[in-house]
C-alpha cells in the first residue's frame, strides 16, 4: 500500500507540475502564435485597403466584392496628370483694355497600370479574400457602400475577418479572452479590420506594433 499510494503521490505531483507549467508558457506560447498570424492578415487587409483605393480613385466608390477588385487590379490604370499656370490677354467691356486673365491647364501625360504600382510581378493580389493561416480556406467579409455626412453621400468598405477563424487551434480560454480585449496595445473586439460601414474611414483596428511586424 504504501509503494501505491507514493505512486499515486508521485502522479500527482507530475500531473500539478504539468499545469503549473502550462498555466505559464500557454499565454507566452499564445501571444507568440497571435502575433505570427495577426501580422500575416494585417498584411493582406493592407493590401485589400491599397487596393480598395486605387479602385475609390478611378471609380469614385469602392468595390462590394472580391472579384471586381481583382479585375480592376489587372486591367485598372491610374491618369497621370500635370496641372500648369498659364495667361493670356483678354478685352475687358467694363475697362476697355485688355487685362491679364490667369487660369490653370491640366494637361493628361499617361496612363499608369494599377497591378505595377501596387503589386509590381507579384501575383499575391489574386488570392486577396483568401485569410492567411485559416484551416478550412475561410474568406475575408468585404462590403461596400455609402454613408450620409453633412448632406454628401461617402463611399465606405469594410473587411474584416473573426480572430476564432485566425486562433482555430488555440485555447479556447484564452482565445475568449482575446475576442473580448479592449486595450491600446491590442487588436480589439471579436474580429480583425479594416475600414467601416458607418464612419468614414479605412484605418483598422491593430495597433502600432503589428505595423512594425508585418511581413510579405
Amino acid at each position: 500500500m504504501k509503494t501505491i499510494i507514493q505512486i499515486v503521490l508521485w502522479i500527482g505531483c507530475i500531473a500539478l507540475g504539468y499545469f503549473i507549467y502550462n498555466s505559464i508558457t500557454g499565454p507566452i506560447k499564445f501571444k507568440e502564435v497571435k502575433i505570427e498570424r495577426y501580422s500575416q492578415v494585417i498584411a493582406k487587409l493592407k493590401d485589400i485597403k491599397n487596393s480598395q483605393e486605387a479602385y475609390k480613385t478611378v471609380n469614385g466608390k469602392y468595390a462590394n466584392d472580391f472579384n471586381s477588385l481583382i479585375r480592376f487590379i489587372d486591367t485598372g490604370k491610374y491618369v497621370i496628370t500635370q496641372q500648369r499656370d498659364s495667361s493670356f490677354m483678354e478685352f475687358d467691356k467694363a475697362y476697355g483694355i485688355d487685362m491679364l486673365k490667369e487660369m490653370k491647364i491640366i494637361d493628361t501625360l499617361g496612363t499608369v497600370s494599377v497591378k505595377d504600382s501596387l503589386f509590381k510581378s507579384d501575383a499575391r493580389y489574386k488570392s486577396l479574400m483568401d485569410v492567411p493561416t485559416a484551416a478550412n480556406g475561410e474568406k475575408f467579409t468585404m462590403k461596400a457602400g455609402f454613408v450620409e455626412k453633412s448632406g454628401y453621400k461617402a463611399p465606405v468598405f469594410e473587411a474584416k475577418v473573426d480572430k476564432e477563424v485566425v486562433l482555430y487551434d488555440q485555447p479556447k480560454d484564452l482565445l475568449s479572452r482575446e475576442k473580448a480585449a479592449l486595450s491600446v496595445e491590442e487588436v480589439n473586439g471579436p474580429s480583425i479590420y479594416v475600414g467601416s460601414l458607418d464612419e468614414v474611414s479605412t484605418s483598422g483596428n491593430w495597433p502600432s506594433i503589428y505595423d512594425k511586424k508585418v511581413k510579405k
